[in-house]
């Protein structure tokens, strides 16, 4: 106790740290987006004829996307979300290059009605390293 209080600046800092090192996990939680790792993806993807939905830019994309996926930049989303009315009963798997753009989309959906709504876990370049085929 004696540590404590004598280091109070220390520990102070070591709990702010603590807190900033978990809050995007409590804030995944909180929203109520769920994410699917490679694995459930492709399970989602194969087994439940899960849409795919790249939300990264136009350059991106033709980079290399996954070949089923369906392409509308995140920035277009919310205007274009009507697009995707037909899939409002299907898993849909948003994909980015790294999991953050997509996380924002899938609260876009969400919020758009769409139940079933998975952020893939690492983007495409969890794709890539897993060496999954892209299509260009």
């Amino acid at each position: 106790m004696q540590f404590v209080q004598n280091n109070i600046a220390l520990v102070m800092l070591a709990l702010v740290s603590a807190v900033m090192l978990i809050w995007p996990a409590i804030g995944r939680k909180l929203s109520g987006v769920k994410e699917a790792g490679m694995l459930e993806a492709t399970q989602l993807i194969n087994h439940r004829d899960a849409l795919v939905l790249d939300v990264r830019d136009d350059a991106e994309f033709a980079g290399g996307h996954i070949s089923s996926a369906r392409h509308i930049p995140l920035l277009k989303l919310k205007k274009q979300v009507s697009e995707l009315e037909k899939f409002r009963d299907k898993p849909v798997v948003v994909v980015c290059r790294s999991g953050a753009r997509s996380a924002t989309a899938c609260r876009v959906l969400r919020n758009a009605g769409f139940g079933e709504v998975y952020n893939f876990k690492g983007g495409m370049l969890a794709w890539e390293q897993a060496n999954m085929p892209v299509a260009k």
